[in-house]
């Protein structure tokens, strides 16, 4: 699930923390206490032609889907051109599905919420790290603090979610990755050339006071303990595994990506945001199921209307048994993989 979000509402504090959360492909979790891997495989560069397209056929019609994964290579140059060449022909775009949050505030309303907002990413009472974490978690936190971030005071003031995520961000940072984003710019352009339909497969909630939201957020407890601990272990086991995911996906090794899964710390993050009692009563606990109806509808109504159409999904949901196009499969579509 990816969040759409506008500055200076409560949507930012659930989006802030979160690194590509669709409904992810799980893996068993290593051990806690593996000491680091050293090694690391090295990160491709130049120009590489990134995966093929999954198919999804019905009456003739036909809906090319590219799957995207997060981190990508820093110095990537991606060979899109078949990607256009489809685009060219396409009559609609289905974006990936996602989850807006959205306030009754203004501008000047949410230039007002911003100190909120930092606030928010601090343990209630101005409690460090140390203070709320386990000794042996906090102990395996200072090590990887040490290798990858350094010696930033300010977050040991920040609650064990928004920490593992300042982690999460400094390793792919060193493994000479990125978060940012490089198909949409692509299909952004393609859209604009073509005059293309663009649908957007998104949930909207409204947070009607976001200034008493984010007071309540502020000093609730999170229970995402089982988050900064998932979040440790996989920077310490699958830092390397995170730049192989990201070198199958770049050279288009679907085989490779199939026995490189996502481990289930993005689960552990999401539920303990999204489990949360504000969340709970701003009508978000259901985000995921929600989400996967939206894109499915959407879908479907893509590959009715349009001889030829084009989707966007995580790779994960392409690649797990009982993903979207597991879903579509089961009602009768065709799906061929690349």
């Amino acid at each position: 699930m990816r969040s759409n979000v506008p500055v200076g509402v409560l949507a930012c504090v659930f989006a802030m923390s979160l690194v590509a959360i669709p409904a992810m492909a799980r893996e068993s979790a290593p051990q806690a206490g593996v000491p680091i891997r050293d090694e690391a495989p090295v990160v491709v560069s130049g120009a590489v032609p990134g995966p093929g397209m999954w198919k999804v056929s019905r009456d003739g019609h036909v809906m090319h889907v590219l799957g995207t994964v997060s981190p990508l290579p820093k110095r990537m140059d991606w060979i899109s051109r078949d990607v256009e060449s489809v685009l060219a022909q396409t009559g609609e775009v289905v974006l990936s599905p996602s989850y807006r949050v959205d306030a009754d505030v203004g501008f000047f309303g949410r230039l007002a919420l911003l100190p909120s907002l930092i606030g928010v990413r601090r343990n209630p009472g101005d409690a460090r790290l140390q203070d709320v974490v386990p000794p042996e978690s906090y102990a395996r936190w200072l090590v990887l603090k040490q290798r990858y971030i350094g010696r930033d005071g300010d977050v040991e003031k920040m609650r064990p979610i928004f920490a593992a995520f300042e982690l999460y961000q400094a390793a792919i940072e060193d493994k000479g990755l990125t978060g940012k984003r490089i198909v949409s710019p692509v299909i952004d352009a393609a859209i604009k050339q073509h005059g293309i339909k663009r649908t957007t497969p998104q949930v909207k909630v409204k947070v009607r006071n976001p200034k008493a939201a984010l007071k309540e957020f502020r000093a609730e407890s999170l229970g995402d303990l089982d988050c900064f601990d998932k979040m440790l272990q996989n920077v310490e086991t699958d830092a390397g595994r995170m730049a192989e995911r990201a070198n199958a996906w770049a050279v288009g090794d679907i085989e490779a990506l199939r026995n490189l899964p996502l481990g289930d710390q993005y689960q552990a993050c999401q539920d303990a945001l999204m489990q949360a009692s504000v969340a709970q009563k701003n009508g978000m606990g259901n985000a995921e199921a929600e989400v996967r109806a939206a894109w499915m509808s959407a879908a479907e109504a893509a590959i009715a209307n349009n001889a030829v159409s084009f989707a966007l999904l995580p790779m994960s949901e392409l690649l797990k048994a009982d993903g979207y196009l597991a879903a579509l499969q089961a009602k009768g579509y065709l799906v061929e993989a690349p």
